[in-house]
């Protein structure tokens, strides 16, 4: 429709938005620009007049791996198949990493910006997105520490390391998925920004990323083994650290979820899009 000065204006209803998923994702590409922008600008911000700049992307994998190595490796003992414990740790703790900040951050992303959400109109995934765009950059940045261990430990770099990239895919979109999920809950229920970090926190000591799989009693391992993350860090290790062995296919369970949960998350963040300026 058209207001009275002849600009045309555009009136987005919530029960149509469901019924529009194409149209949404076409909407999406014409403002990649805009998603480009704000995820360098997450990077710089966070990384802006900071003494070690972007050696703080590393900080958090390397800090918790000493700590883990310190109490699981040589306190606890835990066993790694010959692997050095170190190395283990590093390899899973990078991949939680780039989820927990990508959680952590996308879901006070609407909140935090409700002055920008409540004057200007663009597709409002775009803030969750940027942060899970920011928290691939760190990881991107982690991986650089994961060839230099990789080279310390004197385990060859092979081209079998680019396997790890559809692993990384997949931890991106169960990430996305949850960032959409938990950045429109947030709107509604402030508390979510308070339980995702602590529901982050204990989830990782559910993850076999600081001890392997084959340590949890069998009377757990069917729930491990639905835990989405068991596969995505089981596997990410497999390519990482077994490059003469067989390559592991995609794990199952954190593949569906991922490609199911997506599209799912997707249309309910659209659907509340269209009345969430109204309650941020």
């Amino acid at each position: 429709m058209c207001a009275r000065d002849g600009r045309r204006v555009t009136i987005r209803r919530a029960g149509a938005r469901v019924r529009r998923s194409t149209g949404d994702l076409g909407e999406l590409a014409q403002y990649a620009d805009l998603l480009r922008t704000l995820s360098a600008h997450r990077i710089r911000v966070r990384y802006k007049q900071s003494v070690l700049g972007l050696a703080w992307a590393i900080v958090q994998p390397v800090s918790m791996m000493l700590i883990f190595t310190l109490v699981f490796g040589r306190i606890a003992r835990v066993t790694t198949d010959g692997v050095p414990y170190a190395l283990f740790a590093f390899t899973g703790l990078l991949v939680w990493s780039f989820l927990s900040t990508s959680l952590n951050n996308a879901t006070q992303a609407l909140v935090s910006h409700a002055q920008l959400v409540t004057k200007v109109y663009f597709p409002r995934e775009i803030l969750p997105l940027s942060y899970v765009a920011a928290a691939l950059f760190d990881l991107l940045v982690g991986s650089v520490v994961l060839v230099a261990l990789l080279a310390w430990y004197g385990r060859p770099v092979t081209w079998q390391l680019l396997f790890a990239v559809p692993v990384i895919a997949t931890t991106a979109m169960f990430a996305t998925a949850l960032a959409f999920m938990l950045s429109a809950l947030q709107v509604w229920f402030r508390d979510i920004g308070l339980v995702v970090p602590l529901v982050v926190y204990l989830w990782m000591f559910c993850t076999p990323v600081a001890y392997p799989l084959s340590a949890v009693p069998e009377r757990y391992m069917t729930a491990f083994q639905l835990n989405p993350m068991t596969g995505i860090i089981e596997t990410f290790r497999d390519v990482i650290l077994r490059p003469g062995a067989p390559l592991p296919a995609l794990p199952i369970v954190s593949t569906l979820t991922a490609v199911v949960l997506l599209p799912i998350a997707y249309g309910v963040f659209k659907r509340a899009e269209a009345t969430m300026a109204d309650v941020v």
